[in-house]
């Protein structure tokens, strides 16, 4: 269940030339493990992030979830790969206001073809393991921040994706509750054998992670842990 980025270039339209996001990148991020990607604003994160998500295709190079190339698949294809083998935890939860906790899982269950009751069994079950249990009947605006978050990841994790994709999980909040948020990733991947890659400005988080790699105009340098 490894996530493999195989010399990947990606460019963009920039007047009469192209920009270089990402040149030349390769990251291997191994099944139950957490990599973290920083990289100052621009650098090219949230290009890798997107190509790891299948959401861009790189001019060049190749992506492996699990052992299968993404290379030439259609995009009915890629839109189900993404549905059943990709979690992506956004920046801000973006839960909608009108539904519970549980209910903001069990709508990913039901776009999958689950009935009601294996959908809440499974909302229920993940709530747990991120220490919602006793929140799952609440909406947004009666969860804290941090409480929303946790919501927001445990929604990536409904469909049981074998890659799971953070873009900056903690930047809305305090250090104590982002602290938090980090250790309970870490957790779920090592207990979940999901491959991660985690976006963060945050040096602190670092020491939680199991590999640490640098981009810097769009270039990947050689993971530091």
């Amino acid at each position: 269940m490894s996530l493999n980025l195989t010399d990947i270039t990606l460019t963009y339209p920039d007047g009469d030339s192209r920009l270089t996001a990402l040149d030349r990148v390769t990251l291997d991020v191994p099944a139950g493990s957490v990599t973290a990607v920083v990289g100052p604003s621009g650098s090219g994160k949230s290009s890798l992030l997107a190509v790891a998500a299948t959401l861009i295709t790189p001019d060049h190079g190749t992506v492996t979830i699990d052992g299968t190339s993404t290379t030439g698949l259609s995009r009915r294809a890629l839109t189900e790969l993404r549905r059943h083998t990709i979690g992506i935890v956004f920046q801000q939860p973006n839960l909608l206001p009108s539904l519970t906790a549980a209910e903001q899982l069990q709508v990913m269950a039901r776009i999958d073809g689950r009935s009601p009751a294996q959908a809440r069994t499974r909302a229920l079950e993940l709530l747990d393991a991120v220490g919602l249990a006793d929140q799952a009947g609440r909406r947004p605006h009666q969860l804290s921040g941090g409480q929303r978050q946790r919501v927001n990841i445990a929604r990536a994790l409904m469909n049981a994706p074998r890659v799971l994709l953070v873009d900056e999980p903690t930047s809305a909040l305090d250090h104590e509750r982002g602290a938090a948020v980090i250790d309970l990733l870490t957790d779920l991947t090592h207990r979940q054998a999901t491959a991660t890659v985690l976006v963060t400005h945050d040096p602190a988080h670092l020491t939680a992670v199991d590999q640490v790699a640098e981009v810097q105009d769009g270039r990947l340098r050689v993971p530091c842990r």
